[in-house]
């Protein structure tokens, strides 16, 4: 059977891959799956369940209530409410399981189902198989006072703005920003949190209708965000995506400011307050060099690991690492979360901004960004992207030019034939000129 949970949970195009039918299943199955380990066992097993602001979350909500409550677990409906602030309420309400339903950044006709064990944590690779193993096979179902029972919770965007409120302890009064909440889960707490941190807010993109989410808007679409900074003089734009589970900023002269320079921000910050665990910070090999080089100069060490915020947290879990993140915006403070939290990350940009009383463009500017190329070459077998010598000795020979001034990284696609050859140097003429180079010979050398 091919594998139905990837790298964030279960997507799909909701209503036709991700059915309602197939929400109920692997509902049931996830509670089976967690009683047969004895996470329930001494007590009546409990749930909560938040969604993005899709309207396909409405119906896949049912159906993932209907099969847990079918299988004798207790539901707590949190509502509209995004992906961490769902990690936050299981951990806070001692919930057996966490519900999230969303596909993040993805178009509004996708939907995605994902699972949080106790504490707020994402559910182990092992139990994952284990749920899949399990989809269709027969079982005794509760009846009488055993079937589980649901009911509305209805101050989960409360409790957890005032969670991330509690996180700072500058007040950003006298701090003019303005947030692109992506017509999704964060269109409530997310002017709420900043509003009681003391910032004058200004919220686009806040009015959700159940179609428009993620549409030419958010981290993903960051004109009108740009727009809007400078239209009202803010100080500062935020971009949150569709479960607000990242973000990107702008200047307050709408220039970009990506994950890279957010995690260096942030990283500057935690060293000098002696709170970066290790002195380290994690990223992925897609991170800036200027990143990489900006961070030796602070004093910062740098694991780096494969591309995906779940790698970055293993790594942060394993080796006890305070601090991560990737380039889209994903930044993930585990002294607050255990996820990345967009709205927490927007907070702590913020009280840095307060606190040094540096505009946010004089804090970006710590690190400088080196020209970056990406492309990408079909239709190869990228199984022999490894292999191939011809391959390894072009890529050593740019190398061999380029030297400490940039850096070249060939990439298999986890999902598709396809080999990604990135190339940074001090200018974009000659990044490009690498990687055009290098994708020939990726095409001549790997041609199916």
């Amino acid at each position: 059977m091919a594998r139905l949970f990837g790298t964030d949970g279960v997507r799909g195009l909701a209503n036709a891959d991700l059915t309602a039918e197939l929400a109920l299943d692997l509902s049931v199955c996830a509670a089976h799956v967690l009683a047969d380990r004895g996470e329930f066992e001494g007590h009546r097993p409990l749930a909560v369940v938040g969604r993005d602001t899709r309207i396909s979350g409405q119906f896949l909500e049912a159906a993932v209530v209907a099969g847990l409550a079918s299988a004798g677990v207790d539901v707590l409906l949190l509502g509209v409410l995004p992906t961490p602030g769902v990690a936050y309420m299981t951990e806070r309400l001692g919930a057996d399981l966490g519900v999230m339903l969303s596909a993040s950044h993805n178009p509004m006709p996708d939907n995605g189902i994902k699972f949080l064990a106790r504490g707020g944590h994402k559910l182990d690779d092992a139990i994952e198989i284990a749920i899949e193993r399990r989809m269709g096979e027969p079982w005794a179902r509760p009846t009488g006072g055993d079937v589980g029972r649901v009911q509305a919770y209805d101050t989960a965007v409360e409790e957890y703005a005032a969670h991330l409120e509690s996180t700072i302890t500058h007040p950003l009064v006298g701090i003019k920003v303005v947030l692109d909440c992506a017509e999704g889960a964060a269109h409530a707490a997310g002017p709420r949190a900043l509003e009681d941190a003391g910032a004058t807010v200004i919220a686009i993109h806040a009015d959700p209708d159940g179609l428009n989410i993620n549409d030419n808007c958010g981290s993903t679409h960051l004109g009108s965000l740009q727009a809007a900074v400078v239209e009202h003089g803010a100080h500062a734009g935020f971009a949150l995506d569709g479960d607000a589970d990242r973000c990107l900023a702008v200047d307050a002269e709408g220039n970009v400011v990506d994950g890279d320079q957010i995690l260096a921000i942030l990283s500057l910050s935690l060293l000098e307050q002696g709170r970066l665990a290790k002195d380290t910070v994690v990223a992925t090999v897609m991170s800036n060099l200027g990143f990489v080089q900006a961070m030796r100069a602070g004093g910062v060490g740098v694991r780096q690991t494969k591309v995906g915020d779940r790698y970055v947290l293993e790594a942060m879990k394993v080796s006890g690492y305070s601090l991560g993140g990737e380039q889209s915006g994903h930044v993930i403070l585990r002294d607050h979360a255990t996820t990345g939290d967009g709205i927490l990350t927007t907070l702590h940009v913020m009280e840095r901004m307060a606190t040094t009383g540096k505009s946010l463009a004089e804090l970006a500017s710590v690190m400088t960004r080196l020209p970056q190329v990406l492309l990408n070459v079909a239709g190869v077998d990228k199984s022999r992207a490894d292999e191939d010598a011809v391959l390894a000795a072009a890529v050593a020979e740019e190398e061999a030019v380029l030297g400490e001034r940039g850096r070249i990284l060939l990439r298999p696609s986890g999902t598709e034939p396809i080999v990604r050859v990135m190339v940074e140097a001090p200018t974009h003429d000659e990044a490009h000129g690498v990687a055009v180079r290098l994708a020939d010979v990726v095409k001549r050398q790997l041609a199916l």
